[in-house]
């Protein structure tokens, strides 16, 4: 690493991102991020000051060792420093890419205590880039087989960050996917232009040519019991199924046509495709020139507006009860959704919709709002205003306030338990539930959450799960 006093450190600025000018990706689907030059990663790279304690690594979820990768991009290592990421996370591309540093490493960056914290997500997403563009996926040494089989059910972050440990320990690994594609969350959730399929293809590629097994059409529950999956020779199983039942708002009007959750309008364009309509057959509702409505403040709102907007929106709103300092998204979300036009109506929240004979949306009814008191999570909670009604019209609406537990697994495993809301009650430390050699970890378990934390939980789970195997 060059030879730069902190002081010298300190007066580096954080490096910009380059980005897709807003008005043109408002059209597309391309990435919206450009990603680190090499020359922007090193100089980012050196605003580290590589601190005797990195306390950043605290905020990491699965314990990336930041330090040291940093400093290797610094030293121009960009081989090296994707070999020191995968040590700790299997999927650096995904992260890089779409986990809120700004809420976790980046939080306790110290760089940050006086300044803008080092933008170690983008320097990890830089290196994944480098190593897939320059090397291919590098595979890991595994370690001589167990003869122990181990079947996670659920494709997404958790049950692939868990495959890959469990793989590289030597045991067989059969992962079972309901869909038909591979990736959970990370190809049915999250649009192109936030995280590109090939990326997620890739990590899931090397997880492969590690010999992990991956069924697809698999309703672990229905095709098979988890009691059936241990009476056919599996020694322990892993239950890494997300959080994919929606919510919804409950009032009048949302059986109209032209009502979405987010879940069935994110699965149809970004897994299914319909944005590559009729090349793609799949059908979803034309808003070309039309209004769009979607409610929520979070991450998934962000994501179905902003992909309504591609899909030729002329107006695209959020809908939210909250002012915009409540919004949870994570700031560089909604910051590129208000660069693309997207319109933010705040402080209102929806009473009923309304449609027409034939039974189609043609808008909403809001009532404004104004903050009150704290509630429980520390918000203050909205109010409504007396006799501030309006009405809103629409074409089509989208429901985006969160998601609930599948109930198949809890239906079909009597002796899991779960809590009042669908969750598995797990061991915090080991992810052990309440049936002999099954962990469980992920949305199952803490509700909606980030891919980052999913991660952790696949790791710690694996873990626990190799320690069970070996003593059993």
């Amino acid at each position: 690493m060059p030879e730069l006093s902190k002081k010298d450190r300190m007066k580096i600025p954080r490096q910009p991102m380059p980005e897709q000018d807003g008005v043109v990706r408002s059209g597309n689907f391309k990435e919206v991020n450009l990603g680190f030059t090499e020359e922007l990663a090193k100089m980012e790279a050196l605003r580290c000051l590589q601190c005797p304690k990195p306390v950043c690594i605290d905020g990491c979820p699965v314990e990336v060792k930041i330090k040291d990768f940093i400093h290797l991009v610094a030293e121009g290592d960009f081989l090296g420093a994707a070999s020191k990421i995968k040590e700790d996370n299997m999927l650096p591309a995904v992260c890089g890419r779409v986990c809120p540093q700004e809420e976790q490493c980046e939080a306790k960056c110290v760089v940050g205590v006086k300044g803008e914290s080092v933008a170690i997500g983008r320097l990890e997403r830089f290196v994944a880039d480098y190593e897939r563009e320059h090397l291919g996926l590098k595979t890991p040494e595994l370690k001589p087989k167990t003869g122990k089989k181990v079947a996670i059910i659920g494709s997404g972050p958790s049950g692939l960050s868990c495959a890959g440990d469990l793989i590289q320990s030597g045991h067989d690994v059969t992962v079972f996917e309901a869909l038909h594609e591979l990736g959970g969350v990370l190809v049915y959730g999250i649009p192109e232009f936030r995280l590109p399929k090939d990326i997620v293809k890739a990590e899931i590629d090397s997880l492969k040519s590690l010999g992990v097994d991956f069924q697809t059409n698999a309703v672990i529950g229905f095709t098979d019991t988890i009691d059936e999956l241990m009476q056919n020779g599996y020694d322990a199983v892993f239950i890494a199924v997300g959080a994919g039942l929606p919510y919804f708002l409950n009032i009048e009007g949302e059986n109209l046509n032209g009502v979405y959750s987010s879940n069935e309008f994110l699965t149809r364009v970004n897994l299914m495709k319909a944005y590559k309509f009729p090349e793609f057959d799949t059908p979803v509702f034309n808003v070309k020139d039309k209004t769009v409505a979607v409610f929520g403040g979070g991450n998934t709102a962000m994501d179905a507006v902003r992909t309504s907007k591609r899909l030729g929106a002329k107006n695209a709103y959020i809908i939210y009860r909250r002012s915009d300092a409540e919004l949870p998204a994570r700031k560089e979300e909604i910051h590129h959704a208000k660069q693309e036009g997207i319109e933010f109506l705040l402080l209102a929240n929806p009473n009923k919709f309304i449609g027409d004979k034939d039974g189609w949306l043609t808008g909403v009814e809001l009532i404004k709002m104004e903050l009150g008191e704290p509630d429980a999570s520390g918000r203050r909670k909205p109010v409504p205003i007396k006799d501030s009604n309006y009405v809103l019209n629409i074409d089509m609406a989208v429901i985006a306030i969160g998601n609930g537990s599948n109930p198949i697994i809890q239906q079909t495993t009597p002796d899991i338990n779960f809590n009042k809301w669908g969750n598995i009650l797990v061991d915090e430390e080991s992810m052990a539930t309440s049936k002999k050699g099954v962990f469980a970890g992920g949305d199952i378990v803490t509700g909606g959450a980030t891919v980052i934390l999913a991660m952790g939980a696949g790791r710690k789970a694996a873990k626990a799960i190799n320690e069970y195997l070996t003593q059993n």
